[in-house]
């Protein structure tokens, strides 16, 4: 019986812990159609069997948890036959119908989720097999290939240009110890067998100043290096000379990958090429970049996860919080039924708003068109508003929408544009949490600029961007919320850029962040 029930299993965690998770879940499911059965409670308590199948998500295949949500589907059907017979009435088909939706939105989310996970496991071992190939290719190529900690020269020549020092060919003249003191900052982590072959047995040797074993201080190669890494550059290639362990000079190529992360510079893979062997070692170079690109495409998989758990995130949570304010209607005596149909309709509203933007996502992963509709951006607004009216109660904020201008419609893809105002009033309305600024208020300004170029300002009154976030605020992963991921702003700039659009943000004169939209009247890249 184990053997059978493990045939339904995902099997990436001990059997024992998966059978007790399918065994609450079980426990879970017959007490929800048990109480939704055989017992008088009203309320959608059919609701209650998403847990079941949040539980077993993570524990059992694709198929096992579709059936189980077809078995979910068709208890509550059932429950609501059994309790209602042929002529239910309204109120309890409508929370049948809630239910039903509640499990189908959830199927499909899991689904989904399964498959990013599928997709982020096979990137994550795919990065590891590219780290591995790396290895073997460091390792085994014929290329001499160094790998040095740059991490404090970096840090050194960051300072001197600070202190306004831009060209280091003058900065070594005027001091003759530079080039030196420079060198000595470098020490070597690693070496190749060719490395070895081409300096000597003690090219690995990672003591300070041992650099200067093989690369005379006033080297005009070295210089030329550390002015790249002054000036930020991404690569350096260079010819230079170098001097054997057996007092050998040899003329080889530099080839120098600079990353763009200033942490990174601990392990800074420097290839050195004797002129003679060039052409028998540049495929080999080729393949080693290769890799390296293959392994960085790979990587975006989990940029693109963490995009789409942002994008959904707002949607969900108003649905939970429709489903809420359900409920509480619900246990009324007698129930407000006017009011449970709008929460209704919320959850219906907010649901198909989950699945656009899992469309959307799709869509660029397959590199659909997506389709541009001519839009009222005062009525794009006003939809806008109502989505986060909860929200905009919630912190007693106030939205002001300035209509004093006739603006023609737009020809944009709606739900990009509305996620976009979404973003940006939702983190208008957290910065002011923080803060008494009374009233809260969101201007919303839409004005055009040109015959063919429209903008949208979105102010709030909050305490504004601080001077330290300004140029990294729109950079993927860049948060100032303990709970953020960084992605909002990001994804806004490149949702926008991608339909011929920008997006800006500054501090207003009287207090507050202002961002603004530009938008092209018509989609430039449809």
């Amino acid at each position: 019986m184990v053997a059978g029930a493990g045939a339904f299993l995902r099997g990436q965690g001990s059997l024992q812990h998966d059978l007790v998770i399918g065994l609450i879940a079980l426990i879970l499911l017959l007490t929800v159609f048990y109480v939704d059965a055989f017992t008088k409670i009203e309320g959608a308590i059919a609701v209650l069997y998403v847990i079941a199948l949040l539980l077993l998500s993570e524990v059992v295949t694709r198929r096992a948890l579709m059936a189980m949500a077809i078995l979910c589907a068709a208890l509550a059907i059932f429950a609501f036959l059994f309790s209602h017979g042929i002529d239910p009435g309204i109120q309890p088909t409508l929370r049948l119908t809630v239910s039903l939706a509640a499990l189908a939105i959830t199927t499909a989310l899991l689904l989904r989720n399964d498959t990013f996970r599928s997709e982020l496991l096979a990137s994550n071992a795919a990065l590891r097999e590219s780290e591995g190939r790396y290895r073997s290719i460091f390792d085994n190529t014929k290329v001499a290939l160094w790998e040095h900690d740059y991490s404090r020269v970096r840090s050194h020549l960051m300072e001197l240009k600070l202190q306004g020092v831009t060209d280091l060919r003058v900065h070594v003249r005027s001091n003759p110890g530079a080039a030196t003191q420079c060198m000595d900052m470098i020490s070597t982590v690693a070496a190749n067998e060719a490395a070895y072959e081409l300096l000597g047995p003690h090219a690995g040797d990672g003591g300070p100043g041992t650099l200067r074993r093989y690369v005379a201080s006033d080297d005009e190669t070295f210089i030329d290096l550390m002015q790249a890494i002054l000036d930020g550059a991404e690569h350096f290639e260079g010819k230079g000379t170098v001097t054997t362990d057996g007092g050998e000079k040899r003329l080889v190529l530099l080839s120098i990958g600079l990353p763009d992360d200033a942490s990174t510079f601990n392990r800074v893979v420097v290839g050195m090429i004797d002129i003679t062997q060039r052409e028998m070692t540049q495929k080999a170079l080729n393949e080693a970049q290769a890799e390296l690109t293959r392994a960085a495409r790979a990587a975006t998989v989990g940029a693109l996860s963490a995009s789409l758990a942002h994008e959904l995130n707002q949607p969900l949570g108003a649905i939970g919080v429709n489903a809420q304010t359900l409920l509480r209607w619900l246990d009324r005596d007698p129930p407000d039924l006017a009011a449970v149909s709008k929460s209704a309709e919320r959850i219906i509203r907010d649901g198909q708003r989950a699945s656009d933007i899992i469309q959307n996502t799709r869509s660029m992963l397959t590199q659909n068109t997506n389709e541009s509709e001519w839009i009222d951006l005062y009525a794009l607004i006003d939809e806008t508003t109502r989505l986060m009216e909860h929200d905009l109660q919630r912190d007693a904020v106030v939205v002001d929408i300035h209509r004093n201008t006739r603006i023609p419609s737009v020809k944009t893809v709606r739900i990009e544009l509305q996620q976009v105002l979404i973003n940006l009033m939702t983190n208008a309305v957290q910065a002011m949490s923080s803060v008494d600024a009374a009233p809260r208020t969101i201007v919303i300004d839409v004005a055009p600029r040109t015959d063919e170029i429209v903008s949208i300002v979105v102010r709030d009154n909050g305490p504004g961007i601080a001077a330290d976030a300004r140029d990294k605020v729109f950079a993927p992963f860049y948060t100032t919320k303990a709970s953020g991921m960084g992605m909002g702003l990001s994804i806004c700039r490149s949702t926008l850029e991608a339909r011929g659009g920008k997006l800006e943000g500054y501090n207003h004169p009287e207090g507050g962040a202002v961002f603004e939209i530009t938008l092209p009247l018509e989609d430039l890249h449809e």
